[in-house]
């Protein structure tokens, strides 16, 4: 518990404060995490990182992440189309030792890792110029809806949510996630009401509490099919970074889909 507090409180500080900073240090923050969170998902799926595979994959999740154009960094589909295309060159030139089968989970790797990242850089830098409050908000609600459900689950919990999945996780829990969430969004109305309706701010607390927390049993679903607990150890006491940013790689590009945010 002591090496999770301190790994926490020093972790925690660095983001907050190149996200505050942002330009090149938030930017090369995620980009460093985006890589690293694609060699945990290489390496659960037992590729090295030299692997070719994975090589390909390390390229897609740069081009997605990468502000190639200022802070444009929108994903043109033919772009996707031809990483797709790459990805099943390899099992032709591999002679099928490769095959289509793992050539499909390390694509969906590279757009579930760097479509998730490129969608918080994206928000930090919307149109309006009021990036950072919109990153806060979204981060708000996540880190509200994670602590809602865990207290309110250790104190009401009593129907399991999805055992075979998370057992822990309870749906008392995830109720109190979703007010918890939307509590957060109603104080973000409250300081700019002109930028954020009180309307829209309950639909973004809700979205990102029930997609937040899809986005953990997904990621949970994926460990338990490995048999792993952890992602890797990349953050000590707290596994790696596709454990702390499993809902932020479903939250952020859900909520830019629903256009919930300003955008271009």
């Amino acid at each position: 518990m002591k090496q999770r507090i301190i790994t926490g409180i020093i972790a925690g500080s660095a983001f907050l404060a190149c996200t505050v900073i942002g330009g090149p240090w938030y930017q090369g923050l995620l980009i460093v995490l985006s890589l690293i969170g694609y060699y945990e998902f290489a390496r659960m799926n037992h590729f090295h990182w030299w692997n070719i595979t994975s090589l390909l994959g390390f390229a897609g999740v740069i081009y997605f992440v990468f502000p190639w154009e200022g802070f444009d960094v929108s994903v043109e589909p033919m772009w996707m189309w031809l990483l797709m295309f790459l990805f099943l060159t390899i099992t032709v030139l591999s002679k099928n030792r490769i095959d289509i089968d793992r050539i499909a989970v390390m694509f969906l790797g590279a757009v579930y890792v760097g479509v998730g990242f490129q969608a918080m850089i994206t928000t930090r830098y919307t149109p309006d110029d009021h990036g950072l409050f919109w990153t806060f908000l979204l981060f708000g609600c996540i880190w509200a809806s994670d602590s809602g459900a865990y207290f309110t689950g250790r104190a009401f919990g009593r129907t399991k949510l999805w055992p075979s999945i998370s057992p822990n996780k309870t749906i008392e829990g995830a109720f109190g996630g979703v007010v918890i969430s939307v509590v957060i969004a109603l104080l973000f109305a409250w300081y700019a009401p002109d930028l954020l309706p009180f309307g829209k701010a309950v639909g973004i607390g809700i979205v990102a509490a029930v997609v937040g927390q899809l986005g953990d049993l997904i990621q949970s679903a994926y460990k338990r099919v490995h048999g792993i607990k952890d992602s890797g150890n990349f953050l000590p006491g707290h596994g790696g970074v596709l454990d702390r940013c499993d809902s932020w790689l479903i939250v952020f590009p859900f909520v830019q889909l629903l256009m919930l945010l300003p955008h271009a």
